[in-house]
């Protein structure tokens, strides 16, 4: 029958699956390749899965390889070049296409100084052995992520780069202040300006952060401009620490901690705990969430009674089914309620109401003077847990 030749199918797809390491096996065996290969082998396997996308490991890879992949980029770019006709390779020498590319590379040999500084100093403080330097070497695809998150496509657009909101830290360390942040792209790139053996002076380090991103260029000139960067040099001290963690893993600061993986979190238990966050402030944040319920009730543990939670962000959840909830405005608004939180309505029209729910745009990784813009019509509120 038809069930009958399905199972036979899938029973053989079986075998061969189990067959053919085994198969692999006995050849490498008869090749007389030693067994440390094997356990190398194997060791970088295990080694490739238990990095998350985020980690130290995968972030000092990104960083290191910055200078072998975007040399490699600008080979691309060239031998591409190379292909058209004569006549037309002749129109963009005259317009210097040529010459552009030349000056690519040697705008990504500037880069890579603060690249490969930022990679250094990790190796440094994190105490990174020269088999895990060596490994990070050999895996130059991760350059991606430092693409998409750290010095190149996101960092590059604002005008203060790579820690672009460093006045606001600054002004944070007037208070006892946690910040929180999982990407170690972010965290080195951090850790870069937080370290007096790296950054001394305002203003003290120069990049060419837009020169990768070729579309909405006006010029060559706007394309391959400089920005030097920080516009105050932040310092940890006993008022403000980092957190380079997940955020649900965070405790509230209070003699009765509570502990995460066995709290059951109760609308109505509003007196397990006096102590807490008097503000807890998530900026583009929540979205990010895998489950957006679980990030608003840690929120709301991590506040004292009377405590005020301040958001500002987007909503754009993770697709493709990472995601348990994708919920619209109303919804999240909703939920905060639920879960006790009372949040302001946004009626006052008074622009003096800082509590009162706004709509702001925000423009996120962008090029002031590019021909497009990307904004966010993001949403402020302020929520209180209460007393």
């Amino acid at each position: 029958s038809t069930l009958q030749m399905a199972v036979n199918t899938l029973n053989f797809d079986i075998l061969l699956a189990l067959l053919f390491p085994i198969a692999i096996f006995l050849a490498a065996l008869r090749a007389n390749i030693p067994m440390s290969n094997f356990r190398d082998i194997f060791s970088r396997l295990r080694q490739r899965s238990s990095y998350g996308p985020f980690s130290l490991q995968k972030a000092y890879q990104s960083y290191s390889n910055y200078k072998k992949l975007a040399s490699l980029e600008v080979d691309s770019r060239r031998a591409t070049y190379n292909t058209l006709v004569r006549g037309h390779k002749r129109i963009g020498d005259i317009i210097g296409y040529s010459e552009k590319l030349s000056r690519l590379q040697v705008v990504t040999d500037i880069n890579a100084v603060i690249a490969e500084g930022i990679a250094e100093l990790a190796a440094t403080e994190f105490g990174l052995s020269e088999a895990e330097r060596a490994f990070a070497k050999t895996r130059p695809r991760s350059w991606f992520w430092a693409r998409k998150i750290g010095l190149g496509d996101i960092t590059a657009r604002y005008e203060y780069p790579v820690i672009p909101r460093a006045c606001a830290i600054k002004f944070l360390l007037g208070y006892d202040t946690t910040a929180n942040e999982l990407s170690f792209f972010m965290n080195l790139a951090f850790r870069f300006l937080l370290s007096p053996t790296t950054t001394r002076t305002v203003n003290e380090h120069t990049v060419r952060p837009y020169a990768h991103w070729f579309s909405h260029q006006r010029s060559n000139e706007s394309l391959f401009r400089a920005i030097s960067f920080p516009d105050a040099v932040p310092r940890l001290n006993p008022n403000f620490r980092l957190s380079e963690t997940d955020f649900l893993s965070l405790n509230p600061p209070s003699d009765n901690i509570i502990n995460p993986s066995t709290f059951v979190w109760s609308k109505s238990d509003n007196d397990f705990r006096k102590g807490g966050y008097d503000y807890v402030v998530t900026l583009f944040f929540i979205d990010t969430s895998l489950n957006v319920f679980t990030t608003m009730e840690h929120i709301y543990t991590l506040l004292r009674p009377g405590g005020t939670w301040i958001n500002l962000g987007p909503l754009l959840w993770t697709s493709g089914g990472y995601a348990k909830v994708e919920l619209s405005l109303d919804e999240v608004i909703s939920a905060a309620e639920e879960i006790g939180f009372f949040v302001q309505d946004g009626a006052s029209m008074d622009t003096g109401d800082v509590f009162a729910r706004r709509t702001i745009e925000c423009e996120y990784t962008g090029d002031m003077k590019a021909m497009m813009r990307w904004i966010y019509k993001a949403e402020f509120w302020v929520a209180t847990r209460p007393k």
